[in-house]
């Protein structure tokens, strides 16, 4: 009768040749026995041994066996997943593979021309040289092909050279077209040579010649019209990138040159593939890889000028992240060349076939690409929202930062594209299916997908909202800071209330989205975020008891701004003190003195706030004239000063009413008191003010009037000559003078300061 598990027990021991073991002999009487079984035993041993055995015994040995292999098999993961251990054998086998190139390399050409005579011998003699003749006929055909067509679209292409060097989109138009013109001649000729190909070749012709036009002519080709349309050598004058001439046509030609390389080491490969040369054979791929790198390495070190001027660009907004950008990137190029070359020796080591694939496909290759044209990316970036941008509406400083800003979230929002896109490109190159990893194919690697998605996505829509707040913001403010500002006079005109509230919106939501996509991305991660919100609860209760005046403070900022009692520069009198409104935040504001102290008051402390710069400001200026003078001809002079500065350009748009007279206001010991008033827009009001004076004191000069002046005037009887004053008589005069100046000083010290602004 047939046991399966005898069978199974003789196939197992036969594999792993086991030392003795114990089994349980669980027949009828219920004994143990002890079985020993000898280390080398034959299969016809093994087949006897089984065969005495009863079903209880070889069911023992073969769970103990079974056991053993998982045993072992736990071991080995252990030591797979020991980072050190990885490493160690990472390192064993780049090692091994190195000492594997140094052994192969006195065959290197020997087997190079093994190669080429296994690829005479698969055609013969006249069979290659009809094959070489064949490729040289359909390019020369394809070459024609190609001519003619530029020759036919030569009058197309011509006319769209624009006239102007400083038209930009002219450029951008000119390069464009030529480099479309250029594709499309390298689309003909690739569809002529493949026509021409396939009715000349044979398919096992087409094997060997297909590679050779693809990565030696194709490739190059392609990559040459490219770096045209960027670096324009030739056409300095049309370049879409700063930099200077000798740099442009020295990475242009090199690379060309690069791309060659690069073309000539998958050709190779491909080609002693093809006749029976594996890479164990030849480690040529492995030398001809390290001239790329190095290649590499010698452009990026030798053009850094070059490379730094192209990644700066000409945006005069750039940051201080731009510049280290720039001047790091050769440096950055030369790293990413050494890690790549690293990562193929890695993948060469492992001598994996579908690693092998991907390497044979040129994975690397793309993926150094992508790296390298990164920074590019962010240069190009920058420049088409520099010129897509539309122009700053508002005008004065916060305009000019929330259009800045404006432009850094753009500059921001495309480079996460542009992240996403090299992303995508690279992982498209190592046939990764991100969609399926993070649908949950690899847990670990679903969980990163999924967080770097939050992420981004919590990005972006902080930008966007950043983006939305700062245009607006644009918009709003639309006023610099007023000559009565500059001028250390304070009262100027605030901005609108959009101005104001925007900015505490823009925090508040920022800290939102920060705080919701970081728990959304942990939890993401698997880690348990409710202790998070726990604590998140508890704090707020915390706050919520402990800092009561906190809590007013920010309440009564709320009510303010809901209110509309003030606005970001507005200048206020908040309990005796006074002066713009420079920021405002969650729980206070700063007021800044028109002399430069700032002052940081909680809203809970507001009492009473007076603001001095909303809608209008009424200035009544007062004009003390002598006791003769006519005040109709006064009244007559203020509005003929007030009418001209209604149609004076510089300052009639700061009026909402004339200068006029208001007739007289007052009578003292020196003269009649003359007032005169107008109306202006809030932080005008200085400025006019001072022109006003200036015109008035040039009318009188001009009519005649004299502004009145405090006189001391001393009768000493029976003084006919002033020369000829005794001593006794200048102790008098000096006396009454000393005594009209003390009650002067004392009056001016008794009379009450005037509001600074305020209306009267």
């Amino acid at each position: 009768m047939f046991h399966p598990l005898r069978f199974l027990l003789a196939i197992f021991s036969v594999i792993c040749l086991s030392g003795p073991v114990l089994a349980q002999d669980s027949g009828t009487t219920g004994s143990s026995t002890t079985i020993s079984i000898p280390d080398d035993l034959t299969p016809e041993q093994v087949d006897d041994l089984v065969a005495r055995m009863s079903d209880d015994q070889v069911r023992a040995i073969l769970l103990e066996r079974l056991d053993a292999v998982a045993e072992q098999r736990a071991v080995e993961a252990e030591d797979r997943e020991d980072p050190i251990t990885e490493l160690n054998e990472i390192w064993a086998e780049m090692v091994a593979s190195w000492t594997h190139v140094a052994v192969t390399l006195p065959r290197i050409f020997s087997v190079q021309v093994e190669a080429v005579k296994n690829f005479v011998g698969t055609f013969g003699t006249t069979g290659t040289f009809s094959l070489m003749g064949l490729v040289l006929s359909v390019l020369v055909v394809g070459f024609i092909a190609e001519k003619l067509f530029g020759l036919l679209t030569r009058k197309w292409h011509n006319q769209t050279e624009p006239a102007d060097e400083n038209d930009l989109w002219g450029a951008v138009s000119y390069l464009f077209r030529r480099f479309c013109h250029e594709i499309a001649g390298l689309v003909v000729f690739y569809v002529v040579i493949r026509a021409f190909g396939r009715g000349l070749l044979t398919p096992e012709q087409l094997t060997y010649a297909a590679p050779f036009v693809f990565y030696l002519i194709w490739i190059p080709r392609l990559g040459a019209a490219t770096s045209r349309f960027i670096l324009a050598p030739n056409k300095p004058h049309f370049r879409l990138v700063n930099i200077e001439d000798h740099w442009a046509k020295y990475l242009h030609r090199n690379l060309i040159g690069l791309l060659i390389l690069i073309g000539f080491t998958l050709f190779i490969i491909h080609f002693n593939a093809l006749n029976g040369i594996t890479g164990g054979e030849t480690r040529i791929g492995f030398w001809l890889n390290a001239a790329i790198h190095i290649y590499i390495g010698v452009i990026a070190w030798k053009a850094r000028e070059g490379l730094s001027q192209m990644m700066l660009g000409t945006d005069p907004d750039h940051t201080k992240f731009d510049e280290e950008v720039a001047h790091y990137y050769p440096y950055f190029a030369i790293g990413v060349s050494a890690v790549i070359w690293l990562l193929v020796e890695f993948l060469s080591a492992q001598r994996d076939p579908v690693y092998r694939a991907l390497l044979l496909q040129g994975a690397h290759f793309t993926t150094m690409f992508w790296l390298l044209i990164a920074p590019a990316l962010d240069t190009l970036i920058r420049g088409l929202v520099r010129h897509l941008q539309p122009p700053m509406q508002g005008e004065g400083a916060v305009a000019e930062k929330a259009y800045k800003s404006t432009k850094r979230s753009y500059i921001r929002i495309g480079r996460v594209l542009a992240g996403i896109l090299i992303i995508l490109m690279i992982a498209n190159a190592w046939d990764l299916d991100l969609r399926e990893i993070a649908g949950g194919g690899d847990e670990s690697g679903s969980k990163l997908i999924q967080f770097f998605i939050i992420i981004a996505v919590g990005y972006i829509l902080n930008e966007l909202v950043s983006l939305w707040i700062n245009r607006r913001l644009a918009k709003e403010q639309a006023t610099d800071q007023s000559p009565d500002e500059e001028a250390g006079e304070g009262g100027g005109a605030g901005g609108s209330r959009l101005a104001t509230v925007l900015p505490l919106l823009r925090v508040t939501a920022q800290v939102a989205i920060a705080v919701i996509f970081v728990l959304l991305a942990l939890g993401a991660l698997g880690i348990n975020i409710t202790p998070l919100l726990a604590g998140a609860g508890v704090l707020g209760l915390a706050i919520g008891f402990g800092a009561q005046k906190l809590v007013a403070d920010i309440v009564g900022g709320i009510f303010f701004l809901v209110d509309d009692a003030f606005r970001v520069g507005e200048y206020v009198d908040v309990g005796g003190t006074t002066g713009t409104v420079e920021k405002i935040s969650i729980r206070s504001m700063q007021l800044r003195h028109h002399r430069g102290p700032v002052h940081t008051i909680p809203y809970g402390e507001i009492q009473k706030l007076t603001n001095y710069s909303r809608d209008w400001v009424i200035m009544k200026l007062k004009f003390t004239v002598p006791f003769d003078t006519d005040p109709n001809k006064v009244k007559k002079i203020f509005k003929k000063i007030g009418a001209a500065m209604m149609e004076d350009e510089i300052h009639k748009d700061g009026f909402l009413q004339p200068f006029k007279s208001q007739g007289v206001f007052d009578f003292d010991d020196v003269g009649m008191i003359i007032r005169g008033k107008f109306m202006a827009k809030p932080g005008k009001q200085f400025t006019l003010r001072k022109e006003i004076f200036n015109r008035v004191k040039a009318a009188f000069k001009e009519n005649g009037i004299d502004f009145a002046r405090r006189e001391v005037r001393v009768a000493i009887p029976g003084l006919d000559d002033a020369d000829n004053l005794s001593e006794e008589q200048k102790a008098a005069i000096g006396a009454a003078a000393g005594e009209a100046a003390n009650q002067q000083a004392e009056q001016q010290g008794q009379k009450p300061g005037s509001e600074h602004g305020a209306p009267k």
